[in-house]
């Protein structure tokens, strides 16, 4: 490449981030990675009645909890700034005036009243080269009667002048070549008086050129918008430094037609936000990946194949193979649909690639909340236990369901285990395999194991029998990880106090209860 890669990601602080927008700021984190280039967070707040307090900050948090490393932005600084457009108003002015002095826009003094009753006069009306000189405006108004309206305080707005006839072309790294007609585009407000600032379209793009800005990475929705910004970009004089542009496909409802929605997540149980957000206005909060017990790394790798695969049949990668990867080449083109089901699949997998140690820390949050103390166990215990059952789970709340009976002995047993494996000769079972438990001098699993399973054939035991009233007495039921790796955990004194606990509290009438 020609110069250094720039991206940014420019979201609105308007709400919670969608996760659709997290995939954008993704893909552009990654390509700008992958040569070395630098990521840009620039918040585009100048529609001031939409803005929503504390959005902001949840953008930044849930970038960080991502990986997402901002190298120039608000918090980071950079030598571009301001990164929020509310406080690049002068930039703004200058860059208008610059339009206006060009001929390259114009002001309009339309009101909205005014604009409806054309709209209600000319089927499927817009604001062009066909309509203008009819509309209130610097280009149908006398100089002096322009002065006049601006002097009165007048409320007016700056549009672009679109000349008709053109074929502007959009060249765009995912969709190629793209040429839309002059004629179909309208004069698009840049800025309003009002409130003193630009629109989405003026803002942008004095932005990424002023920020050096090589690359727009966006969603496919802003495309129409494309051929508007190159003839911006020729207005300033800027064309032979136009940033090139990629318009990533929509993430698509799981079930049905159209694009991803909050509906979606609420409908069918699957959060579409990063971070859990509490709207400060109706006091509705709403799920975010985090707090559902997502891994941060489990969440990336599922959004990262969501309209992009590594031209191979790889799955499971992490943040720097990601970026060793990506390349727009196998980007679609057309929508993903949001597998959500494939997201707990990556979290799964991701929690069973994680070292104990680690998941032991996650687990202790989930002790205390069902009233254990961790501190009465070593770390040690606490991170087995969680090794030994984390085949089983989706997400660390789930480790209390499997993992429960290591920190709780049981004090009910389950009926239908009861019924199928406790008999009147069990109790009598059990106490012989308590005793040859006890007289075991090495408790390891692997040591104690062939013995107990040569008792059980030298004597014609029923191995399902005697193991799994094994089970049922230590854990409470007939399931859960490999009996021998439970009991060493425990220790031999836990393990036989269960088993003799069990003998004295398991009836067969409690099969029927």
């Amino acid at each position: 490449m020609n110069r250094e890669v720039r991206v940014r990601f420019a979201p609105s602080p308007t709400g919670p981030l969608h996760i659709g927008g997290v995939r954008t700021a993704l893909y552009n984190y990654l390509f700008a990675r992958q040569h070395g280039g630098k990521m840009i967070l620039r918040i585009e707040d100048t529609d001031s009645q939409r803005f929503v307090p504390g959005a902001e900050d949840y953008i930044n948090e849930s970038l960080a909890w991502l990986g997402i490393e901002i190298d120039e932005g608000v918090r980071e600084g950079g030598p571009y700034g301001p990164y929020k457009q509310s406080e690049r108003r002068d930039i703004y002015r200058e860059h208008v005036k610059q339009l206006l002095d060009a001929g390259k826009a114009y002001i309009a003094f339309d009101t909205p009243a005014e604009l409806e009753a054309k709209r209600a006069e000319i089927a499927n009306f817009q604001y062009d080269a066909s309509t203008r000189t009819a509309m209130r405006n610097s280009l149908s108004l006398p100089a002096d009667e322009v002065k006049r309206l601006i002097d009165a305080g007048e409320q007016y707005v700056v549009r672009f002048r679109i000349e008709p006839g053109r074929d502007v072309e959009v060249n765009d790294l995912l969709r190629g070549k793209v040429t839309i007609k002059s004629d179909i585009l309208d004069d698009k407000v840049l800025y309003k008086s009002a409130d003193d600032l630009p629109t989405y379209h003026l803002a942008n793009i004095v932005d990424d050129h002023l920020m050096k800005v090589s690359h727009v990475i966006r969603g496919e929705e802003w495309l129409p918008s494309a051929p508007l910004h190159v003839l911006l970009y020729e207005a300033f004089g800027w064309a032979d430094t136009a940033p090139e542009f990629v318009h990533l496909p929509l993430l698509l409802k799981p079930d049905g037609k159209g694009k991803l929605s909050k509906r979606d997540g609420d409908r069918l149980g699957f959060p579409v936000f990063p971070l859990e957000w509490h709207d400060p206005k109706s006091g509705d909060v709403s799920r975010g990946y985090r707090e559902s017990g997502y891994l941060p790394e489990a969440v990336v790798n599922f959004l990262a194949l969501l309209g992009w695969n590594p031209g191979d049949d790889t799955e499971v990668m992490g943040m720097d193979e990601l970026i060793a990867k990506f390349s727009f080449a196998h980007c679609s083109r057309s929508g993903a649909r949001f597998a959500f089901d494939k997201g707990k699949w990556f979290n799964h997998t991701y929690l069973q690639m994680m070292p104990d140690a680690e998941l032991g820390e996650l687990f202790k949050p989930v002790l205390r909340a069902n009233g254990v103390n961790p501190d009465d166990f070593t770390d040690e215990y606490i991170s087995r236990s969680a090794g030994l059952v984390k085949g089983r789970i989706n997400f660390v709340a789930d480790l209390w369901e499997q993992a429960a009976f290591f920190f709780k002995a049981p004090e009910t047993y389950n009926p239908k285990d009861i019924k199928k494996r406790w008999s009147d000769e069990t109790p009598e079972l059990m106490r012989t395999l308590a005793r040859i438990l006890d007289e075991q001098p090495d408790f390891t699993g692997s040591v104690v194991e062939p013995v107990i399973m040569d008792w059980i054939k030298s004597n014609g035991l029923h191995m399902g029998n005697v193991m799994n009233a094994f089970r049922l007495t230590v854990v409470g039921e007939c399931k859960g990880p490999h009996m021998f790796d439970v009991s060493e955990l425990m220790g031999k004194e836990e393990t036989i106090r269960r088993i003799l606990a069990g003998v004295e509290r398991i009836k067969p009438a409690d099969a029927s209860a």
